[in-house]
């Protein structure tokens, strides 16, 4: 059985940081990519982040480019997303996701599984 737990998420002040954690099991990343999406109150469900160690490719969208890092374990399954200097603009809940490849990461149709999402919430 496919399942993605998240976990990381809490309470920030602006300019702070915080790491997201996505456990994976019931498959490996040998095939998979593991992206980290987020749903901000009246907003759609965006892509910010990817990591597909098969096809050795990183994504970041642009607006948190610089300040977000996406690593994996080396056993292979967890990933992790480093958020650095946090602005109250990307309070949102974040999920982590299954997905064929890391280009598809600009649509959550081609996402097959996800977790439960962790909120993150960033203070001014």
């Amino acid at each position: 059985e496919v399942q993605l737990v998240e976990s990381g998420g809490g309470l920030v002040q602006a300019g702070g940081s915080l790491r997201l954690s996505c456990a994976a099991s019931g498959f490996t990343f040998d095939t998979w990519a593991i992206g980290w999406f987020r749903q901000a109150p009246g907003k759609e469900r965006e892509g910010v982040s990817c990591i597909g160690n098969f096809e050795a490719t990183t994504y970041y969208a642009d607006s948190v480019k610089g300040r977000f890092t996406i690593s994996s374990d080396s056993a292979g399954n967890t990933v992790y997303l480093q958020m650095n200097s946090l602005n109250p603009e990307d309070t949102a809940v974040y999920y982590c996701a299954r997905l064929p490849r890391c280009r598809l990461i600009t649509s959550p149709t081609w996402v097959d599984y996800w977790g439960q999402g962790t909120k993150v919430t960033v203070s001014s």
